[in-house]
């Protein structure tokens, strides 16, 4: 009898999961069942793979979503992280293994005790960032941890962009997964983390002008900004006593500076609708954020707004997007600002054919060790292939599957909602990814304490 890994969802993220598992079949002993909304999407390869089949599902269809849970020994849920939960309280019914690559939120972290209880294994944040920034800053947390040593500072930034070599535009950027997240990136709070013992606070309004740079060798120089909430890594990084704690997003030199156009504008907010979206052009629903002239343009109004000259960098990146164009219409229903402009950068943004992404991560760790202070630098880069095997579904993708086989081989079996922070989970996987061209570079050197190059409006 075959064991039996139930996938449920199959975007952008899923394609070198859906080969990893495919390839080990036979000699784990394994059959895939893969469900979507739109299963003839999936590769020819995986469609017709003897030990793989194909459902289509509607997550919501609850008598369908039972059946192929109870049906399976474990399961893979690449859903959008608001429907995990609609699977995760199926596992713990059914008493199934979960595993996701999503943020644990308080919805799941309420079937911790009942999936101890039933002896399941519920691992979350096994991708990218949430993922592999959390093994991968805990083996080095651990090692000096392990000789004595004390955390004082760790900073985690990590970016998905596009690639040097890639034919580019004037952001640097195109989208390498779900446009949406891009698009409301810093909001439902304040940015809330810890520097040098001083905590620091930074609204939305503000979050795209408080950038740092750093360098990473051989790619060049990058921004940050910070993430919503860097101070609950607190506890489960063990670093109460740290003076400082930053996580961010890394993007290219300038390309904050220029969303933030945007967002002053309000083209971001997704709390309302817009009544008469469908049919809107792209240049009326430019003018919906501008004051009201008989005589100047929607561009001239744009620039007085923005307070940008026309010879500036901010408005070439502006009309690249041909967020004037007349011609381009809408087809959404009662559709918010955040996605009539999601729609608008997916015009400009989606990679092409021959584009290939690049995930960068950067850790900064400084420590105390017999008196003496020091840090370390590591980074990783990774580069995609195409448009269908892109860094972002090798990095999100990989982990997730190689978790997966784990739990189900008996050597992952801390029961209940799991982060990837303890060694049985992180050293076997950073050990594969190794092995496939996901690996961290460390530079040892002197503490250099917090001592950022920071650009402030």
């Amino acid at each position: 009898m075959r064991r039996k890994i139930l996938i449920v969802g199959a975007g952008k993220s899923t394609s070198y999961l859906l080969d990893y598992l495919a390839q080990r079949t036979e000699v784990e002993n394994l059959h895939l069942t893969i469900c979507d909304l739109k299963p003839e999407s999936l590769p020819t390869k995986i469609k017709e793979h003897p030990a793989c089949s194909t459902v289509k599902l509607d997550i919501f269809n609850t008598t369908d979503r039972s059946k192929v849970i109870q049906e399976s020994d474990i399961v893979v849920s690449m859903l959008p992280a608001r429907f995990h939960i609609e699977v995760a309280r199926d596992c713990i019914r059914y008493g199934k293994h979960l595993v996701t690559a999503s943020y644990i939120t308080d919805e799941l972290m309420e079937l911790d005790q009942p999936a101890k209880d039933k002896g399941l294994v519920l691992m979350n944040e096994i991708g990218l960032d949430p993922g592999i920034d959390h093994m991968s800053a805990m083996q080095v947390i651990d090692k000096i941890r392990d000789k004595g040593g004390r955390i004082i500072l760790f900073e985690s930034f990590t970016g998905g962009l596009v690639a040097p070599q890639s034919d580019t535009n004037l952001w640097n950027y195109k989208f390498t997964w779900n446009p949406r997240n891009v698009v409301l990136a810093g909001q439902g709070g304040v940015a809330k983390f810890i520097q040098e013992g001083t905590y620091k606070y930074i609204p939305y309004h503000k979050l795209f002008r408080r950038t740092e740079f750093l360098e990473v060798e051989g790619f060049g120089k990058f921004e940050v900004y910070p993430n919503r909430d860097s101070l609950k890594y607190r506890k489960v990084y063990g670093l109460e006593d740290a003076l400082t704690l930053y996580r961010g997003t890394m993007r290219r030199v300038g390309f904050s500076k220029a969303w933030n156009m945007f967002v002053q504008l309000g083209m971001t907010d997704d709390s309302y609708t817009i009544e008469n979206s469908e049919g809107m052009s792209y240049r009326e629903f430019a003018n919906l954020f501008l004051p009201y002239s008989p005589t100047d343009s929607v561009e001239l109004k744009m620039r007085h707004y923005l307070k940008i000259d026309q010879d500036d960098i901010m408005w070439e990146k502006l009309t690249e997007l041909n967020i004037f164009d007349n011609q381009k219409k809408f087809t959404i229903k009662k559709a918010t600002p955040a996605q009539m402009l999601q729609r608008i950068l997916e015009d400009s943004w989606t990679l092409g054919s021959k584009d290939q992404d690049m995930i960068v991560m950067y850790h900064k760790f400084g420590y105390e060790l017999d008196g003496n202070k020091a840090q370390i630098d590591s980074n990783m880069v990774v580069l995609g292939e195409d448009r269908t095997f892109t860094a972002m579904a090798k990095t999100v993708g990989l982990p997730v599957a190689m978790a997966t086989l784990l739990i189900l081989n008996g050597k992952i079996t801390s029961p209940g909602v799991q982060l990837p922070i303890k060694r049985e989970v992180y050293e076997p996987i950073l050990k594969e990814l190794k092995s496939v061209g996901i690996n961290f570079k460390e530079y040892h050197m002197p503490y250099t304490g917090y001592n950022p190059n920071t650009t402030m409006s």
